[in-house]
């Protein structure tokens, strides 16, 4: 698999809470170079990113990291990453409420955002190190239900990152409409193409240029 057919997968990504806008530009330049699929950023830079680099696919996050906010807010944040020029949505559901075993709570949820991004992608982020099996199961089946474009494994931020053990359950559960994103846990070349050829249509990651440039992973 070559680097540039590997780079069209990637969400370049930066969500730490202490990134500069130095941090965010170098991240932009990159995904340029490299044609990354978006890049992947905290709300608070979307306008400045996209007024510097408008022919940037940009995503943002929602609820990020630990998916609690009540469902208007994140509705809201949609909405105002939608104006301020983000073109992809990575939500993080409810965690809670999927260990409460409330499925049809987080399927309405996902729903509401799915109808505020419209024609725009959401990809749902389920934090599968804080799920049993059967939790896994019954989100997959929920993020279908709802419409969602994509299921992602994880925040990066959690206690575990992806697994080609969930991807392969993914794909075993989810509808066909629906596409998978690993995240976390990425420290390899060999683990970029592994998951993807395991099915994954994204992969997010900060390291992904520094791993296919021969360098040591920095991690996310």
């Amino acid at each position: 698999m070559d680097k540039s057919e590997i780079m069209r997968h990637i969400d370049h990504t930066q969500l730490k809470a202490y990134a500069t806008w130095e941090d965010l530009d170098k991240l932009c330049r990159e995904a340029v170079a490299y044609r990354t699929a978006s890049v992947c950023i905290p709300p608070s830079y979307i306008g400045r990113v996209h007024e510097k680099y408008p022919e940037l696919n940009i995503c943002t996050v929602v609820g990020f990291p630990l998916g609690y906010s009540v469902t208007a807010a994140k509705v809201a944040e949609v909405q105002e990453a939608l104006r301020d020029g983000a073109n992809e949505i990575d939500m993080v559901v409810n965690i809670g409420d999927v260990k409460n075993h409330l499925y049809e709570k987080v399927e309405e949820e996902i729903r509401a955002l799915k109808k505020a991004c419209g024609r725009h992608i959401l990809k749902v982020i389920v934090e599968t190190c804080y799920l049993t099996e059967e939790e896994k199961i019954a989100i997959c089946r929920a993020v279908t239900a709802a419409g969602a474009d994509f299921i992602k494994t994880s925040t990066g931020f959690g206690s575990g990152g992806a697994t080609l053990a969930d991807v392969r359950l993914f794909k075993e559960h989810i509808g066909p409409g629906v596409k998978i994103k690993a995240a976390g846990g990425v420290k390899t070349r060999e683990d970029l193409e592994a998951f993807l050829q395991e099915g994954c249509e994204r992969i997010g990651t900060s390291s992904a240029v520094g791993l296919l440039e021969g360098e040591e992973a920095s991690g996310y």
